[in-house]
């Protein structure tokens, strides 16, 4: 587990940044190619890339700090303020699927208020989407963070006693949900990528996306260890509430666009 990769003075250069980083750049060059054979705008694409990253960052933060209100209240000044009490420079405390659903929101906003091609955009950017997720889980493994449940299976991992997942399951064996959820990113990216290889109905791309990972990621999470403020009802998480609610959409999103496309070649 390497959390920081190195520090210079104050600011720590961390192995979940950088690989979120990572993420968005070759996301960013893969919707570009996407786009572009849907014959849409590349600066476009790079001013809806600015929205989303601004977004997501602010998304995955508000959950984070709606799901820890202990954590910050009597200090909500460090809710996004980048320098923290003990001097460092960042933010500690994200969840990705907070990021995830600010850069849907803020970025389907945008491409909504530009006038750009709603269904083509999304379809164009669901492949990196997937391998953003790929990327952005083995940063959290490496920080030792969305750790899963004691287990005793060949592949189980323990953590070291000063990282998230020490702190908490000590010197017990845990599910890699981390490495699960990286792998089914890695999946969902290889699918996409070969349905997208010939003409589809718009919005097929996108939709499958939410129903691929709606189940990969409502199925981890019976793995993963989450503290008690996180499970809302019948013994479910937030984040597989939210989960169900992507594959319910995907399903619609679907089958709705699969009809107007038939309508289309009909009339």
């Amino acid at each position: 587990m390497y959390p920081e990769l190195f520090r210079i003075g104050p600011l720590v250069i961390n192995s979940y940044g950088l690989m979120l980083a990572l993420a968005f750049i070759l996301g960013l060059w893969i919707t570009n190619y996407k786009a572009a054979q849907r014959k849409i705008d590349p600066n476009d694409i790079m001013n809806l890339a600015v929205v989303v990253m601004i977004s997501s960052i602010v998304g995955a933060r508000l959950l984070y700090v709606l799901f820890h209100l202990d954590e910050f209240r009597g200090r909500w000044l460090y809710t996004f303020l980048p320098i923290q009490p003990d001097g460092t420079i960042g933010l500690g405390g994200l969840i990705l699927l907070g990021g995830v659903l600010g850069g849907f929101l803020a970025g389907g906003i945008y491409v909504v208020q530009k006038g750009m091609p709603f269904w083509k955009v999304v379809d164009s950017v669901a492949p990196a989407l997937a391998l953003g997720i790929f990327l952005g889980r083995i940063g959290c493994f490496l920080n030792g963070c969305c750790f899963g449940k004691a287990c005793d299976l060949p592949w189980a991992v323990t953590f070291p006693p000063n990282s998230p997942a020490g702190l908490i399951m000590k010197d017990m064996a845990v599910h890699p949900t981390q490495l699960y959820a990286s792998l089914y990113g890695l999946i969902i990216f290889g699918i996409l990528m070969g349905l997208d290889r010939r003409p589809r109905f718009e919005g097929f791309l996108f939709g499958m996306f939410l129903i691929l990972y709606g189940i990969a990621r409502f199925s981890v999470d019976f793995f993963r260890y989450y503290e008690s403020q996180m499970f809302i009802i019948a013994g479910l998480g937030f984040n597989q509430l939210i989960s169900l609610l992507m594959f319910l959409a995907g399903l619609i999103i679907v089958w709705k666009r699969r009809h107007i496309a038939t309508k289309h070649r009909q009339g």
